[in-house]
């Protein structure tokens, strides 16, 4: 058996080029809210949802979501990374859209259930790839009349994916984008279904035009930088200080909070968590875009309506500060790193 192989059996799967898509695995989780309470909940094999045309998910997009993975370490151990977090963001995305809290410990549980039923699509260690886990709630009874509906689904389904860059982390190029993520009170603090049905056309376009994302400026101002429409942006100024942007109605990303600590206090570097001018996006030496599929993605390029900013960190590879996070975060994450107190959730396999 090879050195980070679990005792498990894995599935017989080219675990380097199956891509970042969807592989249906053998089990997921559902729980249901009725009559003002969740049911008991467990894992099923059904993979399919059968809802009523009426269904409040359906009319009025009330569903959020979260994205997690599972590694397998270098001593062969099946983990989560900071799956707390993630409870705890869901919790605040069902309050903003008026749904039922699940409690952060059924959350876990059921996290900690998929993972373990589904142990053998667990990637094994250095295939660079990963179970990609997808936590997601959404109103099920009918509902015509705009209002919250009173009966939900929680579900949590596992995909192994590969790695996000199947030849490395190549420097991106972004524009700033014409339209707005998310109003100035709305719901961009929360990872709400809707906030990624209306960044669609968007990634289309830049697509389209050439590019790999968009940046998103403040809608009230158009001044400040916020975000991606599915990550957070992080800066690093010429005296090597790791920057990202605040606002009310960026997400708060879990990759993003890490590598700030991962900053400070690992790498011993200063860490800056504030409004970002877009004026001042050239005057830093690297920038990249931060979540769960690719932890980092370096950017080496940003243009603005025609206007290039090239980052000194050029546009073959990473800049060296953003490598060190990179490597000091992933290596925390498959265990060659001594990790902080609670960031890593073991997954018990019976």
């Amino acid at each position: 058996m090879k050195q980070g192989d679990t005792k498990m059996a894995k599935k017989d799967i080219d675990w380097a080029n199956i891509g970042f898509g969807y592989i249906q695995t053998e089990k997921r989780y559902v729980t249901n809210f009725k009559n003002g309470e969740w049911d008991k909940g467990g894992l099923i094999e059904d993979p399919n949802i059968v809802l009523s045309e009426c269904a409040g998910v359906l009319q009025y997009a009330q569903t959020a979501f979260e994205g997690l993975k599972a590694y397998t370490t270098v001593d062969g151990r099946i983990v989560t990374f900071r799956p707390d977090l993630n409870a705890e963001r869901m919790m605040d995305s069902a309050k903003r859209l008026e749904m039922p809290v699940l409690p952060k410990e059924r959350f876990l549980e059921a996290i900690d259930e998929v993972v373990a039923a589904n142990n053998e699509y667990v990637p094994p260690y250095g295939s660079g790839a990963t179970l990609y886990l997808r936590p997601y709630m959404f109103g099920t009874n009918p509902v015509i009349g705009v209002k919250p509906a009173n009966e939900y689904q929680f579900r949590v389904f596992a995909t192994p994916v590969g790695p996000y860059f199947k030849e490395g982390a190549k420097p991106v190029t972004i524009k700033v984008s014409d339209f707005d993520r998310a109003a100035p009170h709305g719901t961009g603090h929360i990872k709400a279904g809707l906030n990624y049905a209306m960044s669609l056309h968007a990634i289309v376009t830049a697509h389209a035009e050439g590019f790999d994302e968009n940046m998103y400026l403040d809608p009230a101002t158009r001044t400040k930088v916020e975000e991606t429409g599915g990550a957070n942006f992080i800066f690093i100024t010429k005296d090597n200080t790791v920057v990202t942007p605040k606002s009310d109605s960026i997400l708060p990303s879990i990759t993003r909070r890490s590598i700030m600590y991962v900053a400070e206090h690992y790498l011993g570097l200063k860490v800056e968590h504030r409004e970002v001018e877009f004026a001042e996006v050239k005057d830093f030496a690297e920038a990249g875009l931060c979540g769960t599929a690719a932890v980092i993605s370096p950017i080496g390029k940003i243009v603005d309506h025609g206007k290039e900013i090239c980052l000194p960190s050029g546009m073959e590879e990473m800049g060296p500060i953003t490598k060190k996070l990179y490597e000091t975060l992933t290596g925390i994450q498959q265990g060659k790193i001594e990790a902080p107190e609670g960031w890593i959730r073991e997954i018990k396999v019976k």
